[in-house]
């Protein structure tokens, strides 16, 4: 609970004591003490000293109650409700409760600091850009607010400006020499720096010797840059500090999962939950750790993979194989060796997989690296067609390659950077599109400075800037291979490695100034994108009459705008994209040879609708084409390989080819599939495993077909000749 000293309005003073005599004992360190006059508040005729008193013990279903009893008593009073908010913030995660509160609190008494107070503190915790602005409002209406000042503080260093945040805490200390936070600021700022320690955790030992939550702050920005282990090692001594510390064993528990260390993960989020407070991320992570009964695991000498039991027949192979043929091309390309096996944990719900990442639902990213640790959706844990696994698999082991590499010490937009430039240079359509938001920034010229991207992923102004920022830094890394070499990003990951700034970096290794470096990108990328940025108003124009003529069924109409359409934005390949209607108009023509081709270009462009994919492959195999037809077949499963179909298709092309072994693999995966035909299934295996000369195991399908229909007659056939 965070206090500073404050008297509420009109309240009688209980035997001499109030909430603020109470919170001068806390922030000295005195618990004992606290907690008798936190005890001796509970007795108060005062409903708003008796909250105080249950929340100072951790009665927090009581204080709820005299809360609410205050508010009731003092209806003009905001003081009471941002106390209540600040309550339901901090001990149930209730925010938007809170929100109500604080903004009642407004409306009662416009200029209230502390109400505006409570808003930054809730905009940062979902790491909101206003909350820089609610904190500065707050300030300025109390320029004695000095958690405001804080806040400023761990706000400038969550953006990786240290220098303005050793400034906002400094200010915070002159208008309190004894405030801890700003004194944590510090601290920290000492350690991000790989100083072994710092004199400022000395002076705030001096003010209150117990005070855990310097150290928790510290690991909250240590996580934040991915310093895990460091940040776990914060987390602990905190709570040696203090065990009452709540917070910090929450985050201790999810740092610890993250790494994959789930017993003691366990052990200290059930402490939470049986100690009553009230924590979103303890409750659904121990919800989770229950589930892993669904799961089974796969092992080899360098890799874990953790997968739900409803599909990890079917996934395996691929994943597993994918995996494997990741870590031998980066273990090439950066020269490096990890010294444990990497664990992938693959979600079918997409909700599981935020809260095995993020201790709460709601999370919209795809992949997340934790250390050796990769959490990732499983593409039943999507909408068809909207997510390549397999690129995410290859973004999030980049990272693991890259932390690794600088040891957790390189700014977000180089890893995210170097991760998504990865991708592309697996196959160039595996690679994110110049999405329509990323052409309205470029036009409005709102890309960030290279100096200042990491403000896009960490608190970003507009809501689709984090989508930007992956773009930008993609590019930029794209652009830095394209005119110094690939060679070129190795030598900077090694530079950030040690602790340098991007500036620095980019004066040393690229020779200079990052101002000359945004122009040369910013040219660089204009010649890339220019015809469709400039084009988009007309590619609009194209999209709206394509529509019309498809409605209409004007099949040359659509031909004509939609191939318009494609020269301006060859990028565009998302809903029912103008390649898929172009291609419809030309079959319904009759000209299969042109439907096919645009389908073609589709799928080169990045198309993934998982039915197109499927036709084109059809047209291909109809066409005489079987290798193009096992090239679209072998896209498709890394877009969505859960389909019976898709396997059954390109085993007959495999087997077709004499690649007995693949198509064993892609029967077996059929049969994975849960088919409506088991027996016709096993079969199609059995003549794989046959032609492998594996006749035994053909045998044994054999069977197990007939089993399913005794009367069978191609299996009775087979089983024959094999018995003979």
């Amino acid at each position: 609970m965070r206090f500073w000293f404050f008297l509420l309005a009109g309240a009688a003073v209980l035997a001499g004591q109030s909430p603020g005599d109470c919170q001068k004992l806390v922030h000295y360190g005195k618990r004992d003490e606290a907690k008798a006059c936190f005890t001796k508040l509970t007795r108060s005729p005062n409903p708003a000293f008796r909250a105080e008193g249950f929340w100072g013990i951790g009665g927090y279903d009581q204080a709820n109650k005299e809360f609410r009893q205050a508010v009731g008593a003092q209806p003009k009073n905001p003081e009471v409700r941002v106390r209540w908010g600040r309550f339901f913030a901090e001990t149930q995660q209730n925010y938007a409760d809170a929100t109500g509160l604080f903004k009642e609190a407004i409306d009662i008494k416009s200029d209230y600091g502390p109400a505006y107070l409570g808003m930054a503190l809730i905009a940062s915790k979902n790491f909101e850009n206003k909350a820089v602005e609610a904190a500065t409002t707050a300030i300025n209406f109390d320029p004695k607010l000095v958690e405001a000042q804080e806040l400023l503080a761990r706000l400038a260093l969550e953006n990786n400006e240290p220098d303005k945040a050793a400034e906002e805490a400094d200010k915070a200390l002159k208008i309190s020499p004894e405030a801890l936070d700003a004194m944590a600021i510090h601290a920290t700022i000492d350690l991000l720096a790989n100083k072994p320690s710092s004199p400022w955790f000395d002076k705030i030992t001096a003010i209150n010797p117990v005070y855990g939550r310097g150290y928790e702050l510290a690991a909250d920005l240590f996580v934040l840059n991915r310093r895990y282990e460091e940040g776990i090692a914060l987390y602990r001594k905190a709570l040696q500090l203090d065990p009452d510390l709540q917070t910090a064993r929450v985050d201790l528990g999810v740092n610890l999962m993250r790494l994959g260390q789930e017993k003691e993960a366990y052990e200290l989020l059930k402490v939470v939950f049986d100690s009553g407070f009230h924590s979103s991320e303890a409750v659904n992570t121990l919800k989770l750790i229950d589930s892993y009964k669904n799961f089974v695991t796969f092992t080899t000498p360098t890799t874990v993979i953790k997968l739900d039991k409803k599909e990890a027949d079917l996934l395996r192979p691929y994943v597993e194989g994918e995996l494997q043929r990741a870590i031998a091309t980066y273990q090439d390309k950066y020269g490096l060796k990890l010294d444990k096996p990497v664990q992938v944990e693959v979600y079918p719900n997409h909700d599981d997989f935020a809260v095995r990442t993020m201790g709460m639902p709601g999370l919209g990213a795809l992949g997340v690296t934790f250390g050796n640790v990769v959490a990732m959706d499983s593409p039943s844990g999507r909408k068809p067609g909207s997510f390549h696994w397999a690129s995410t698999l290859w973004h999030e082991l980049s990272h693991v390659y890259v932390l690794t590499a600088t040891k957790h010490r390189v700014p977000r937009w180089f890893t995210e950077g170097m991760a998504v430039h990865e991708e592309t240079a697996v196959s160039p359509d595996w690679g994110d599109r110049l999405d329509p938001e990323v052409i309205r920034v470029i036009k409005e010229k709102k890309l960030l400075p290279i100096a200042d991207l990491d403000r896009g992923f960490v608190r970003p102004s507009y809501p689709s800037q984090v989508v930007v920022s992956y773009f930008e830094a993609g590019r930029i890394c794209d652009f830095i291979t394209d005119k110094w070499g690939y060679a070129k990003l190795l030598a900077m990951m090694r530079e950030f490695g040690e602790s340098k700034q991007t500036p620095d970096v980019v004066r040393s290794q690229l020779g200079m100034e990052p101002e000359e470096f945004d122009k040369q990108f910013l040219a660089w990328l204009d010649k890339q994108v220019r015809p469709t940025v400039d084009g988009y108003p007309e590619w609009q124009k194209h999209m709206k009459s394509l529509a019309a003529g498809a409605r209409s069924k004007n099949n040359d109409e659509v031909i004509k705008e939609g191939q318009q359409a494609i020269t301006i934005y060859p990028d565009f390949v998302e809903g029912h994209s103008a390649y898929e209607l172009v291609a419809e108009a030309f079959e319904a023509k009759g000209d299969k040879d042109n439907a096919r081709k645009q389908l073609e270009q589709y799928s080169q462009a990045g198309g993934r609708n998982p039915a197109t994919l499927m036709k084109l492959a059809q047209m291909e195999t109809d066409a005489g084409q079987p290798a193009a037809a096992t090239k679209t077949y072998e896209r498709l499963l890394y877009v969505y390989p859960l389909g019976e179909d898709v396997h059954k298709k390109l085993g007959d092309l495999y087997l077709a080819a004499g690649k007995k072994d693949l198509a064993v693999r892609e029967f077996t995966a059929a049969i994975a599939a849960r088919p409506a035909d088991v027996a016709g299934a096993r079969f199609n295996l059995a003549k794989a495993l046959y032609a492998a000369q594996r006749k035994e195991e053909a045998k044994e399908q054999l069977l197990l077909s007939l089993e399913v229909a005794p009367g069978f007659r191609p299996a009775q056939k087979m089983l024959l000749e094999l018995s003979r």
